[in-house]
């Protein structure tokens, strides 16, 4: 990552990617199983998921709202992670926050590291932006990656256009979702396992990580993980 850092427009960014990933709220599916039994939605415990942001969206965002400090480090008291482990992983553009917690929540200021989780933008190896795949370290605590078939067009059709300028603008991002994508390539080919896909076209696929043959499917039909196997919804 180079040091340019374009002008974004924070709000019109978060204005135009607002929209709920399901029509449920999936958060009260996943809480009963967070691994350290705090009854929160992994997605919104610091303790299971760091939130990231770009030093553009904390520039904003400590200016226009409480609700985010930046990660310390010592807020978690169980099972910690090592501070300047995580910090010395974090890119250059990014910066770790905590938030004051779900219960305080403003979705208005909700950064696009919320908004986006669980999901990436799934770049191929020829550099195209294909659809959205999942941060596959996630698998057995997030209810939405068991359920793939309850997200929205509306939230599918707002993150690939929030990504679709965000690219434009940052070339250099995209490189590093790019990154990401053959990461989960070669996780998923030692697997031998194919890669779910939720594509821009509004289809689902199961995607070859060795050819990146495309197989379409219902969302319905995939794999659950952990202890949403046995769901029935």
């Amino acid at each position: 990552m180079t040091d340019f850092l374009p002008d974004l427009n924070v709000r019109a960014l978060y204005d135009a990617f607002d929209a709920s990933v399901c029509d449920l709220d999936c958060g009260l599916k996943c809480a009963p199983h967070n691994p350290d039994g705090s009854g929160k939605p992994v997605c919104c415990d610091i303790c299971q998921a760091v939130p990231v942001a770009y030093k553009q969206e904390w520039n904003y965002l400590k200016t226009a709202t409480d609700l985010w400090h930046l990660w310390r480090g010592d807020e978690c008291t169980q099972d910690p992670c090592d501070p300047a482990e995580l910090l010395a992983e974090t890119p250059e553009h990014l910066l770790l926050l905590a938030c004051q917690g779900p219960a305080h929540c403003q979705r208005p200021f909700r950064a696009s590291s919320c908004r986006q989780f669980p999901f990436f933008p799934y770049v191929t190896n020829d550099y195209r932006l294909i659809g959205l795949a999942y941060e596959w370290d996630f698998e057995p605590t997030c209810w939405v990656i068991s359920h793939l078939d309850h997200v929205t067009l509306a939230y599918r059709r707002e993150f690939i256009r929030f990504y679709d300028d965000m690219f434009s603008l940052w070339p250099e991002e995209f490189e590093s979702y790019a990154a990401l994508s053959e990461d989960m390539r070669t996780a998923f080919a030692k697997q031998r396992r194919r890669i779910p896909l939720l594509h821009r076209n509004g289809g689902t696929y199961l995607l070859s990580p060795a050819s990146e043959r495309l197989t379409r499917i219902e969302a319905s039909q995939l794999k659950k993980f952990g202890p949403y196997r046995e769901d029935a919804d």
